[in-house]
């Protein structure tokens, strides 16, 4: 008789999967079917509420218009705190949208019932609820405050590395592969648990018992989505001001 240790031995890692999926393929690609319906919804819904704030400009704004000023107003503020005076208006629009679609997929997740669409394999859940998304979301950080370092600062942007002795060069290396990691993890882990935990309250105690919870998910995802964005403008200024912050906020 084969053990279960000689079997894991001889099973390919990568055929290993939690749960099941909905895949497309095309081509000799093979994408995330549902993560991908989803998302598209929540970016769907983003433009409609776009266009409907500016469709019909008023001086004194009122019912979508007045929201999405709100919104806009509130994510300059946090680019701002986060960035300095001098360096934030460039950067509002990547964390208005990682902002804006984490908050509405967060909540996509606890307002709408995925589940009930019934799907050929997999279940629909909130675009945040899959690894992929948040990974993607946290590369797409990374990239930018690469990307910042090296227009503010040129090559400079490397003495971070050796700054102020060469010997934490690997804290360094190791602590740009730990950023993204935590950022797409602790999205990910939060949102999958609030799920979680409303769908057992949901099956146990059908009525009311769930609905405090169900608020409670609400303001932990909004929580959720400002942790991401603030974490990404801070790790901007990071890469911008250089080794001990030798720019200030403002």
């Amino acid at each position: 008789m084969i053990d279960g240790l000689s079997v894991l031995n001889y099973l390919p890692l990568a055929s290993l999967e939690v749960g099941q999926h909905l895949y497309w393929h095309i081509g000799g690609l093979e994408i995330h079917g549902q993560v991908l319906l989803t998302s598209w919804f929540v970016i769907a819904l983003l433009a409609i509420a776009s266009i409907a704030a500016t469709r019909n400009v008023q001086q004194v704004p009122r019912g979508i218009q007045n929201v999405m000023e709100y919104a806009m107003e509130f994510l300059r503020d946090l680019a701002k705190s986060q960035l300095g005076e001098k360096d934030y208006r460039p950067w509002i629009p990547f964390i208005g949208t990682l902002f804006l679609f984490i908050f509405v997929s967060n909540w996509s997740g606890a307002l709408l019932p995925w589940k009930l669409i019934h799907l050929p394999s997999g279940e629909l859940a909130a675009p945040t609820n899959d690894i992929n998304t948040t990974v993607a979301l946290a590369l797409l950080t990374s990239l930018a405050y690469f990307y910042a370092g090296f227009k503010k600062r040129g090559l400079g942007y490397f003495r971070k590395y050796v700054e102020p002795t060469p010997i934490l060069l690997p804290i360094a290396i190791l602590e740009d592969f730990t950023k993204p990691l935590s950022l797409s993890f602790r999205l990910f882990g939060n949102i999958l648990a609030d799920e979680l935990v409303v769908a057992v309250l949901v099956l146990l105690v059908p009525l009311f018992v769930p609905l405090p919870v169900m608020a409670l998910g609400l303001f932990t995802s909004a929580i959720q989505a400002l942790v991401f964005a603030t974490l990404a403008a801070a790790y901007i200024h990071e890469a911008t001001a250089g080794h001990g912050g030798d720019e200030h906020h403002e």
